[in-house]
């Protein structure tokens, strides 16, 4: 039988990894898009 300090560890990595994996896609998706088009950004916010 599995420990409780043993079970806390394990729900804390998985938790923490979640953790990882959303700010992570949430980092590349903001350089992707400064990546995009960085000379035409005061263009593309006034197209209206």
């Amino acid at each position: 039988m599995a420990n409780t300090k043993d079970v806390g560890k394990f729900f804390l990595f998985i938790v923490g990894g979640l953790v990882a994996i959303v700010v992570g896609s949430f980092m590349i998706r903001g350089t992707m898009h400064m990546w995009d088009k960085p000379e035409n950004k005061s263009d593309g916010e006034n197209k209206d």
